[in-house]
C-alpha cells in the first residue's frame, strides 16, 4: 500500500513513517506543509493520504484544504484525517462530496497502532473510519430518512460508521451477528439502497447517515 503522509511535528511524522512501513506499506512521501502534501498527492496518487489537518504555512485547515484540492483532482482519493479536536466543519467537507475512501481520526487514536492501522487500511479500500466522537457530533440532529430508524438500527448504523464489523458489532451491542444482518437489512430497505454489483451498500449508508 502505497502512503503518502503529512504531519509538521516531526517526531510524529518520524513514528507514523516508521510505523506504516512496519507493516508493510510504502510511504512514497512524509510532507510537513499544505504545498508538499497537495503536489504530493497529485503526483504520487497514493493508495492512501494520511493527513494532519493543520500544517504550515497557516497552521489553521492547510491540510485539509491540498487534501480536498487533491482529491478533486484525483476523484476517490482515499483521505485519513487527523486532528487534535472534534472540528465539524473540516469533517463536514470531507465527507461533502458523498464518496467513500474517508476518515476522521483524533490524533488520541494514533497512539493504538491496531487502531490506527485498521483506519489507513480500510480508508485505502474505499470505506470509512470515523472516530466516535465526530459522529456524535455530525449526527447530534436527524434528517429524513434517518428518522426511519429505530434506536437499535441507529446504533448498528453508528458501528458502521466507525468501520466495525457485523462481529464487533454484534460483541459491543451484545447481541447475535445474525440479528446485526437483519438490522443492517432493514437499514438498506429504510435508506432505499438496493443491492448493486456497482455499489457497496455499506459504505453508502454510512455515508448517509454522515451527510453534512
Amino acid at each position: 500500500m502505497r502512503v503518502v503522509l503529512a504531519e509538521d511535528l516531526f517526531l510524529l511524522r518520524d513514528g507514523l513513517s516508521t510505523l506504516l512501513t512496519a507493516h508493510g506499506c510504502e510511504v512514497v512521501a512524509a510532507v510537513e506543509t499544505g504545498p508538499e502534501l497537495e503536489r504530493a498527492l497529485v503526483e504520487q496518487r497514493p493508495d492512501v493520504a494520511v493527513v494532519d489537518v493543520r500544517l504550515p504555512p497557516t497552521q489553521t485547515d492547510e491540510g485539509l484544504r491540498a487534501a480536498l484540492s487533491a482529491r478533486r483532482e484525483v476523484p476517490g482519493l482515499p483521505v485519513l484525517v487527523l486532528s487534535q479536536h472534534v472540528e465539524q466543519l473540516y469533517a463536514r467537507e470531507l465527507l461533502a462530496d458523498g464518496a467513500g475512501g474517508v476518515g476522521y481520526l483524533l490524533k488520541d487514536r494514533v497512539f493504538n497502532a491496531d487502531q490506527f492501522l485498521d483506519a489507513v487500511r480500510r480508508v485505502a479500500t474505499g470505506g470509512t473510519a470515523m472516530d466516535p466522537e465526530v459522529i456524535a457530533k455530525l449526527v447530534a440532529r436527524r434528517t429524513t430518512p434517518l428518522q426511519r430508524l429505530t434506536q437499535r438500527e441507529n446504533d448498528v448504523l453508528a458501528l458502521m460508521a466507525e468501520g466495525k464489523s457485523n462481529a464487533a458489532i454484534a460483541q459491543q451491542l451484545v447481541i447475535s451477528e445474525g440479528a446485526v444482518s437483519k438490522h443492517i437489512a432493514s437499514i438498506f430497505g429504510k435508506l432505499d439502497l438496493a443491492n448493486s454489483e456497482d455499489t457497496n451498500r455499506r459504505v453508502l449508508a454510512v455515508l448517509e447517515y454522515l451527510k453534512p
